[in-house]
């Protein structure tokens, strides 16, 4: 017999303002059958080729592409995500289009546990940014 068991997912924020910029302080996430760790996504072509050299809007649209492929490869959708890990060699410039993440995340209904970090370099010099997440069915 399979049990149809519905992922619960409660926001963790102790304070609102981390809510109004599009995350939560922590996520309590049960039910869960399954669990996808990503790998990094950058703006990589389908080729491994890097994209967008100095673009930190293009990177950060491409990397989110990435990470919604590898999603969508194991059945899952970015609004499957209750981790993100931000990973830039710029954090000025990454909050300066810091929209096109949050847009697409708004679009998607969730608010991960969310971590910025500025980091001196990625794996290849012209990558920007990484995203790097958690999602759960």
């Amino acid at each position: 017999m399979e049990l149809d068991v519905a992922v619960e997912r409660t926001a963790v924020n102790p304070w609102e303002w981390s809510a109004a910029l599009g995350y939560s302080q922590g996520e309590v996430v049960s039910g869960v059958e399954r669990t996808l760790y990503c790998s990094g996504q950058a703006a990589m072509s389908a080729s491994g080729k890097p994209e967008h050299a100095g673009d930190m809007a293009a990177q950060l649209a491409l990397s989110l592409d990435n990470l919604d492929a590898v999603l969508g490869t194991a059945g899952m959708s970015p609004a499957n995500l209750v981790r993100l890990t931000v990973y830039t060699t710029d954090v000025d410039e990454l909050f300066a289009h810091y929209g096109v993440l949050a847009g697409r995340l708004a679009a998607a209904g969730v608010v991960p546990a969310t971590t910025v970090l500025g980091v001196t370099r990625l794996a290849l010099p012209e990558l920007l940014v990484e995203l790097e997440g958690i999602a759960v069915a």
